[in-house]
């Protein structure tokens, strides 16, 4: 008879969750010396929680309960395939105490790169939609690093940003939202923060710049600051290479924490916000990889202030409140 010990460690924290025990201190342990809670006020602005058609570990209800419980400042709530504001009001609705935001992915599932997606979620109750990300899942640059059997949605063609864009980017800074630029490549991002910003977006944020698949080098992410984007730091990185416990994430390029230090480092931490880009089924809680997070980049020499810019005020000014 196996014990629970042989199982691996991720498991275990799930089983543990299932059973009703609190939520783990995550991958981190805290230092014995630590007086405040890490997490007290933060700001998580990718989060995957169900309901959704990938299997999540929590739902948008539960994962506000858990960061209420841990002192969260507020959640970013993504989805791939569905529009999450009005899923955000709610949430708040029935946890108050603690901020939820979602927005729209330009996928196929909302029509692509279609304005007309944007102008009626800004008008839903609660006027929690805050952002805009381009095409995910089913962006061109996806499509191809992954090898899927499905058409690809462009966002640049030959240098340019693709038509199609110029009404978005004009709705994106007319209702001052954020700008997200998905799975787009390097190269393709600089081109579209170039043209959003001629277009007067004021709010622009590269989406898990360093990860897949748009890998961004550090030269390109200095290129984009001075762009006016900030630069998102995804912990679930961590989890993804040959490594994982999950075969779908051996696909994926293996960011450390360590790699994300020397690169804010080299950028300068004022462009960057931590997120965790988690709520994936058998992975961590996101709370608890954001705890890690932080406490890791401690451990690399960040300060308390340093971290707070990334994870508490960079991603309030983004968000406008």
């Amino acid at each position: 008879m196996k014990t629970v010990t042989s199982l691996p460690v991720v498991v275990l924290m799930i089983l543990g969750i299932s059973q009703g025990m609190q939520p783990s201190t995550g991958w981190t342990q805290a230092p014995a010396t630590l007086t405040e809670n890490p997490l007290q006020g933060v700001v998580d602005f990718h989060v995957h929680s169900g309901p959704d058609s990938f299997t999540r570990s929590v739902t948008d209800l539960e994962i506000a309960r858990i960061a209420r419980a841990n002192g969260m400042g507020a959640l970013v709530f993504k989805n791939h395939f569905t529009m999450t504001g009005d899923r955000a009001y709610l949430a708040e609705l029935e946890v108050p105490g603690i901020r939820c935001y979602g927005g729209i992915v330009l996928n196929h599932a909302v029509g692509g790169l279609n304005p007309f997606a944007i102008e009626r979620m800004v008008t839903f109750t609660g006027q929690r939609a805050k952002v805009v990300w381009l095409p995910t899942f089913d962006a061109l640059n996806h499509v191809k690093r992954f090898d899927a059997k499905r058409p690809g949605i462009a966002v640049v063609e030959k240098g340019k940003p693709v038509p199609e864009l110029k009404a978005i980017f004009a709705l994106v800074a007319k209702h001052n939202l954020v700008l997200s630029t998905g799975h787009a490549s390097s190269k393709e991002v600089l081109i579209l923060l170039e043209a959003a910003r001629r277009a007067g977006v004021e709010q622009m944020l590269v989406t898990h710049a360093m990860a897949d698949p748009i890998r961004m080098s550090v030269s390109q992410m200095k290129q984009a600051a001075m762009l006016g984007a900030k630069l998102e730091c995804v912990w679930a990185s961590n989890l993804q290479g040959d490594g994982s416990h999950l075969p779908g994430m051996r696909l994926w390029k293996k960011v450390t924490t360590e790699d994300y230090a020397k690169a804010i480092r080299a950028v300068g931490v004022e462009h960057f916000i931590l997120s965790s880009d988690l709520g994936l089924y058998l992975n961590p809680l996101p709370t608890d990889c954001m705890k890690a997070f932080i406490l890791e980049l401690q451990s690399f020499g960040f300060s308390g202030s340093e971290i707070d810019l990334m994870c508490r005020k960079n991603p309030r000014t983004l968000l406008g409140f």
